[in-house]
């Protein structure tokens, strides 16, 4: 498939905004229960919720785009990985697990398109705010809080007063992120859970991520097409374009997540 063939992304964009929302709410049923945590063979803990999620999103994906391959992180798990061309989705159901089992309320629920290497469209669900993110194109991004009309968001230029630098909770890699900002201008570092914090950046209430620690594609690409449509950027940390499609493993290298450029 070739991205002239793709349906429309804002239609796509918008048939999937009750997906995620449906996927949230059989997440938070499992959130609000007495659930068990399980690991997975990488010693990464899973719940049920992640699983009640990527059924969810993956029923749907089949319907909307029968023929888009999708790489989704629990069936990647089980080692059920589809081949993929220019044109694939990528999905986590559940990104900040973590975040959930500790039941702070920031974990998300992601989809995410990459057409020729990169995020064309993702969308974003923060189910304990009720919060929606997403982005399908340049000026594209948005906001949608609970049954509030959508709101357009647009990613910020440096203040002067410095930059609000956002930092893993899970995975903080202090001496590296240290080293990294030594030279910047920082008026404060906020740590947050999961993909949210592409989304914080997306919204002009932060401007940078760096991540200096593992990630996978199907944790980033959702909340990078948000970032992308609000006038941000994800690159490597040589300055290198964040491409997706790095199979067989789908493992990130390290990043920085900008708004806009000073």
């Amino acid at each position: 498939m070739s991205a002239t063939t793709l349906p429309n992304l804002a239609e796509l964009a918008e048939a999937l905004t009750a997906t995620v929302r449906n996927a949230g709410a059989a997440i938070l049923e499992i959130y609000r229960s007495d659930f068990e945590v399980e690991h997975k063979d990488d010693h990464s803990p899973v719940t049920a919720a992640d699983a009640a999620g990527e059924k969810i999103i993956l029923a749907d994906l089949a319907r909307l785009t029968p023929d888009i391959p999708v790489v989704a992180e629990e069936e990647a798990a089980a080692g059920r990985i589809p081949e993929v061309g220019d044109v694939f989705w990528l999905v986590d159901p559940l990104d900040g697990t973590k975040e959930f089992i500790k039941r702070n309320g920031e974990f998300t629920v992601n989809i995410g398109l990459v057409v020729d290497g990169r995020p064309v469209l993702g969308l974003v669900y923060v189910p304990v705010q009720d919060v929606l993110f997403g982005g399908f194109g340049p000026g594209t991004a948005f906001r949608e809080q609970g049954n509030a009309p959508r709101e357009a968001i647009e990613a910020r230029r440096p203040p002067v007063e410095g930059l609000t630098v956002l930092s893993s909770r899970s995975h903080a890699n202090s001496e590296v992120l240290q080293g990294f900002l030594a030279d910047l201008k920082v008026a404060e570092i906020v740590n947050a859970g999961s993909s949210l914090k592409f989304c914080r950046v997306a919204e002009g209430v932060a401007d940078i991520y760096p991540r200096f620690g593992p990630t996978c594609e199907w944790d980033t690409c959702a909340a990078h097409a948000v970032l992308d449509a609000a006038g941000g950027s994800v690159t490597t940390t040589d300055d290198k374009p964040f491409l997706y499609g790095k199979t067989p493993s789908f493992l990130n290298p390290s990043f920085i997540a900008r708004g806009k450029a000073a």
